[in-house]
């Protein structure tokens, strides 16, 4: 079977789909933005909008140039490949950055697959969340205009998947049977509880499960990810335990929204705000996978805080770890952590509770082993990284036998 993958940066989502398709022989060929990983087994082919967005373009309208951009260029190179012989039984992509809006332009009788991340409304996700950032009405009709890349892309999808319930519910009514629940799936095998694991601060200092440690992690730190709040309650956990080391990893770039005020940094704005915080308090930046895994399996206890929003791999994976995960009480993590069952959930606005909150987490460490063991058997239950790629295989065979 020939498979096309598309994804500006592959291999994104698909990280154990081609890789476990091209082991089993089949041809599979993927195209991303250049200067990206190439999954074992995989070809991948590069491509670039021929121009930038046009200066001073209506801001309603950047993001869906953009989008019309980059699905040009991935048309053009599907044409080439076309004229080239090359016909796939099937194409799967994420439409967000709008590679797949042609795709079935090129190949009309070759069914496409859709991988339903997020559809962008002006009310109930996002948008309008966070008063401290509500730009008002104009949030309302920049948010309609942003869904109409993926309004087209559902459209066009003869098949779709989203990865869990709240995400496939924000898409409009008509589209959601069209649209399984299958998430992209979490490696349970590889990330598992270890208590001889073992973390080195840069400072050489090394951490382990007999530490009290709360760890933070997001890919930038941002307000969609709670960085704000987080901070804001920073000192008074602080305060309450003197012995707690706080690991925050993250980059200092803007993965959604915007950045502060003034320009600079979200971590230089909000170190600012609550002032300079004692050396128990280290930011890491981005580190190694190997040197996360660790750092989840030393942890006493996680902060995950996020806006109604695309659910982030690392609470599940922290949960696989063992970790005791402390979540905001938004979707789509109450998808997941039903409170005091599997994790404790708490208010994404409310520094004060969250500070109380993780100090009595922090307090109770080593009394809550049957919520480690409940939370890690949610992810393998519902989240495994097997269970996942069968469904997902399961969803290429259908389209392929049935369209």
């Amino acid at each position: 079977m020939k498979l096309l993958f598309v994804h500006q940066n592959c291999p994104g989502q698909f990280k154990h789909l081609t890789p476990a398709l091209a082991a089993d022989a089949h041809e599979v060929l993927f195209i991303g933005q250049p200067g990206k990983p190439t999954p074992q087994g995989v070809k991948r082919l590069e491509y670039e909008p021929h121009r930038k967005v046009t200066p001073k373009i209506h801001p309603y309208l950047a993001g869906t140039e953009a989008a019309v951009l980059n699905g040009q260029a991935v048309a053009r190179l599907g044409f080439k490949l076309k004229r080239q012989g090359f016909q796939p039984d099937v194409m799967i992509g994420n439409p967000g950055w709008g590679e797949t809006l042609y795709l079935k332009d090129v190949w009309p009788e070759v069914p496409l697959i859709s991988l339903c991340e997020f559809y962008y409304n002006g009310r109930g996700a996002d948008v309008g969340f966070d008063p401290e950032f509500d730009t008002g009405p104009d949030a309302l009709l920049r948010s309609r205009t942003r869904a109409s890349q993926h309004l087209l892309a559902i459209e066009a999808a003869d098949f779709a998947y989203s990865p869990t319930n709240w995400q496939r519910d924000q898409f409009p009514k008509v589209y959601r049977p069209k649209i399984k629940v299958i998430h992209d799936g979490i490696d349970t095998e590889t990330i598992r509880p270890d208590p001889k694991a073992s973390f080195t601060l840069p400072d050489g200092t090394r951490l382990t499960r007999e530490d009290e440690v709360l760890t933070y992690v997001s890919r930038n730190l941002e307000p969609y990810r709670g960085f704000h709040t987080f901070m804001r309650a920073l000192p008074a956990l602080l305060e309450r335990r003197p012995k707690a080391r706080v690991i925050i990893v993250g980059g200092d770039d803007v993965s959604y929204g915007g950045r502060p005020k003034g320009g600079g940094t979200w971590r230089d704005a909000m170190l600012a705000e609550v002032g300079a915080l004692p050396d128990r308090v280290t930011f890491t930046g981005r580190i190694p996978y190997a040197d996360y895994l660790k750092l989840l399996q030393v942890s006493s206890v996680h902060l995950y805080l996020t806006y109604p929003f695309v659910l982030s791999w690392s609470m599940l994976e922290a949960m696989a770890a063992g970790a005791f995960v402390i979540g905001s009480a938004t979707p789509p993590v109450e998808e997941v952590i039903a409170d005091g069952q599997n994790g404790w959930l708490v208010d994404f606005f409310d520094t004060d509770a969250i500070a109380e909150r993780a100090a009595m987490a922090l307090a109770e460490r080593d009394r809550v082993d049957h919520l480690r063991s409940a939370a890690r058997n949610t992810v393998v239950k519902r989240y495994d990284l097997k269970l996942c790629l069968q469904r997902q295989r399961a969803l290429i065979e259908d389209a392929v036998t049935t369209y």
